[in-house]
């Protein structure tokens, strides 16, 4: 019942703003009605509400304003008469005299009071959340980002009763707040945006059906541009699910300063152009599954760690970032090889996109001397490699790479160092003694995150043999 709260932290701040003094059930008569249910296409769809109960020959898209009247009056009744129920409470549990039904989940046996504005405030709450891949909610009880969502409410029915858009997909509030906001936040908003232009934003995709879907936008990319707007803040969260079955994730706090702390990082790695350029591709990169993130109890650096790097800690896999070569085939024509050329020039950029997400991620990771780890793996790198190339080969090979590089402790780490300072050229030798000396004073946590960072830019240092 956490809607309750949002709706009315939400009807507080909208008031103030619009110098307006309405009542959970005047706003939800005069504003969210006429927004949500007052039209052929519905915003939401409250499963069991009047709003959808159809009597015998009544259609959706058929009804009469007056007919939409009469469900918003027998609606009006169950509040003011009806003990409160999922029915036309959202959130609340499942009608039943003895004992809560099963589609109702973590119901709490205490009674928790319920006013008649509550369940008014609770069906604004309920068009307030942000619908994100993973098939969840978030609701946020910031003022000012639930005033941003209420202003993509117009965009969203605009589009709906936009007669060239017959095909777009009406009831997703959750899904539209969630790239709204998106939106809203990011460096791309334009204030003269149309359907054209959000559907280039990724917000709309078309089904070979020819129906209009709104895609559900990443977590992990909506946590990057909410945190330009708060930059140095960390917000509570609620994760959750309301359905067929009622679920919770919990509470989060949210830590956006870390989103930041991600940018600052890839800054002084690769410069500012790369961010801009290229920041959306880098942003799906990032963060785990939503109920992943959520395990760990916090939204913040860990929650973010990009898809396919736990392969790297687990398995001690070696990356692959050697640049294609590209040659002609016999009897091939030069389009045919313009085309493959195009192909593996293409993977080859998503090679590198990887890499740099990856290594960011890692530096931000380390607790300590962060900004020194910037450039000191890649010329430890280089160091390996000159002295790979000096060494017996095969040896050499198998010391960096089976055994320094996969270490999953410190004293492995070290004694293969040890072996490999006995055949090292002198040039090498106080780069190899520093770096041991670093090793044995990382954490085992941050060691976590060295190793692998070392190998990734050993692996990068290959596209340039």
């Amino acid at each position: 019942m956490i809607s309750i709260n949002v709706g009315r932290i939400f009807l507080k701040a909208f008031n103030e703003k619009n110098n307006k003094s309405y009542s959970s059930k005047e706003f939800f008569e005069k504003i969210f009605f006429d927004l949500f249910f007052n039209h052929s296409k519905y915003m939401i769809w409250p499963t069991n509400s009047p709003f959808v109960q159809m009597k015998k020959g009544q259609k959706i898209h058929l009804l009469s304003e007056e007919e939409r009247h009469d469900k918003l009056n027998e609606f009006f009744v169950k509040a003011k008469t009806e003990t409160p129920d999922s029915s036309f409470a959202i959130g609340f549990p499942a009608s039943e005299l003895k004992e809560f039904a099963t589609t109702s989940g973590l119901v709490s046996d205490l009674e928790i009071p319920a006013d008649e504005s509550d369940i008014y405030y609770s069906w604004i709450g309920s068009g307030l959340g942000l619908g994100v891949s993973g098939g969840v909610c978030i609701f946020f009880t910031d003022p000012e980002i639930l005033l941003k969502i209420f202003e993509g409410w117009y965009v969203y029915r605009h589009f709906l009763n936009d007669e060239s858009l017959d095909k777009l997909a009406p009831n997703k509030i959750n899904s539209w707040n969630g790239q709204w906001l998106n939106y809203a936040y990011s460096k791309k908003y334009r204030e003269n945006f149309d359907f054209a232009s959000l559907t280039n934003q990724q917000v709309f995709m078309q089904e070979k059906s020819g129906s209009v879907i709104i895609e559900t936008i990443k977590w992990s990319k909506l946590f990057f541009n909410i945190s330009r707007q708060f930059s140095d803040q960390t917000l509570m969260g609620y994760v959750y699910s309301l359905g067929q079955t009622n679920k919770t994730l919990g509470f989060l706090p949210f830590h956006f300063k870390q989103a930041q702390k991600i940018k600052h990082f890839y800054k002084l790695l690769f410069g500012e152009n790369n961010v801009i350029k290229d920041s959306a591709a880098y942003e799906d990169i990032y963060g785990a599954h939503i109920k992943r993130a959520c395990e760990l109890g916090v939204i913040g650096l860990h929650a973010l760690q990009p898809e396919g790097l736990k392969q790297y800690f687990a398995e001690g896999k070696k990356p692959d970032f050697k640049k294609p070569n590209i040659t002609p085939k016999k009897g091939e024509d030069e389009n045919t090889y313009k085309v493959r050329e195009e192909k593996a020039s293409l993977k080859d950029k998503e090679k590198v996109i990887l890499f740099r997400t990856y290594k960011t991620w890692l530096v931000a990771m380390i607790t300590k001397n962060k900004e020194e780890m910037i450039d000191y793996t890649k010329d430890v790198a280089i160091a390996l490699h000159s002295y790979r190339a000096k060494a017996t080969k095969t040896v050499a090979k198998n010391l960096i790479e089976k055994e320094l590089l996969v270490a999953k402790s410190k004293k492995k780490f070290i004694d293969a160092l040890v072996e490999i300072v006995k055949d090292t050229p002198t040039e090498y030798l106080e780069t190899f003694k520093e770096l041991k000396n670093r090793v044995h004073l990382m954490t085992s946590e941050d060691f976590g995150y060295f190793v692998v960072l070392l190998r990734f830019d050993y692996a990068y240092e290959e596209r340039n043999i």
